[in-house]
C-alpha cells in the first residue's frame, strides 16, 4: 500500500494540474530540484551520525516492504522464554548458564534464528537472565530495570521515525530557498516582457511546490508509517519483559510464556492452543 499511496499523491497532483490547464513542462526545474534534495540530504548528513543513518535507512526500508514482526517470530520468542525457563526449573540455574553465556553457541538459540539474529533482544534477555543466576531474587528490582532498559531500547527506536520527520518539517523552508534564489534570478530580467518574467516567476514558485509535496506527500507519510511499524516491533521487548518477570515471580514456564504473549499485539498474536502446541512440541 506504501506504493500505490505514493502514485496516487502523485497522479492526483499531475493529473488534476494538467485539468486546470497547466502546462507540465513548466514544473521539470532540475536545478531548483538540486538546490531542495541537496541541501535536504546534506543537512539530514549533517544532523544525524553514520551509524544511525543506516538504521534509519534499515527501518526506511522495513516501513516501505510492511515487514514487521509476525505470529511466527513471536512463537519462536516464546519458545526461547519456556525452553531457558523450563530448563531452569527442571534442573538448575546452572544448567543454563552455558546458554546465556555463550548464546549464539548455544543449542537452545541456534533453533531460534529470529532471536539470535537480534542482537539488542539476546543481550537483554541475557543479560537479565545472567542477573538471576548471580542471585538477585526481588522481581520489583528486576522489574524496574528491565523497563528502564526496555523504554530506553524502544525509545531509541522511535528516533529513527523522528530523524524522517525533522527532514519532513525543513522540506518545505529548503523550497522556500530554492524558490527565493529562483526569483533573485527573476529580478535580473526584470525588464523582460511580462509573458517572459510570468515564466520566469513561475519557475521559481516550483522550488516552494516541491518542497511542499516532498514533505507532506512523501516524507512525511514515510516517517509515520516507519513509526507503525517500529512500534509494533517494540512489543518484542515487553514481551521479554513479562516473561521475564512472570518467572521472577515463579510462575510455571508456560504461565511466563503466557504473560509475555499477552504483551503481542492482537493482530500477531498467536492464540493459547498456539502457543500450547508449539511449547509442547520443544526438546530439551
Amino acid at each position: 500500500m506504501y506504493y500505490i499511496g505514493l502514485i496516487i499523491v502523485t497522479l492526483s497532483i499531475g493529473v488534476g494540474y494538467v485539468c486546470m490547464g497547466g502546462n507540465l513542462a513548466v514544473l521539470w526545474q532540475p536545478f531548483e530540484y538540486l538546490i531542495i534534495l541537496g541541501s535536504g540530504i546534506g543537512a539530514f548528513l549533517s544532523a544525524n551520525r553514520m551509524n544511525f543513518i543506516k538504521k534509519i535507512m534499515r527501518a526506511m526500508t522495513s516501513a516501505m516492504a510492511d515487514k514487521c514482526l509476525q505470529k511466527k517470530e513471536y512463537l519462536e520468542l516464546l519458545g526461547v522464554l519456556y525452553s531457558i525457563f523450563k530448563l531452569s526449573r527442571t534442573k538448575s540455574m546452572i544448567a543454563i548458564e552455558v546458554h546465556i553465556e555463550s548464546p549464539h553457541e548455544s543449542s537452545i538459540f541456534q533453533k531460534y534464528p529470529t532471536f539470535l539474529n537480534n542482537h539488542i533482544a539476546v543481550d537483554l534477555f541475557c543479560d537479565y537472565i545472567r542477573m538471576i543466576s548471580m542471585g538477585v531474587e526481588d522481581p520489583m528490582i528486576i522489574d524496574d530495570m528491565m523497563r528502564d532498559e526496555v523504554e530506553a531500547i524502544q525509545h531509541e527506536n522511535m528516533q529513527k521515525a523522528a530523524a524522517m520527520n525533522i527532514l519532513a518539517d525543513s522540506m518545505p523552508a529548503l523550497g522556500i530557498v530554492a524558490a527565493v534564489l529562483g526569483v533573485i534570478k527573476t529580478m535580473g530580467s526584470i525588464d523582460k516582457p511580462p509573458e517572459i518574467l510570468g515564466g520566469l516567476i513561475g519557475g521559481a514558485l516550483v522550488g516552494t511546490f516541491f518542497g511542499i509535496l516532498t514533505s507532506y506527500g512523501m516524507i512525511a507519510p514515510t516517517a509515520a508509517r516507519m513509526a507503525q511499524i517500529i512500534e509494533l516491533d517494540n512489543k518484542y521487548y515487553d514481551c521479554i519483559k513479562a516473561g521475564i518477570v512472570g518467572f521472577m515471580n515463579k510462575l510455571p514456564p508456560i504461565i511466563a510464556a503466557e504473560s509475555a504473549r499477552k504483551c503481542i499485539e492482537h493482530e500477531f498474536r498467536p492464540t493459547y492452543i498456539e502457543m500450547e502446541e508449539t511449547l509442547n512440541a520443544i526438546e530439551l
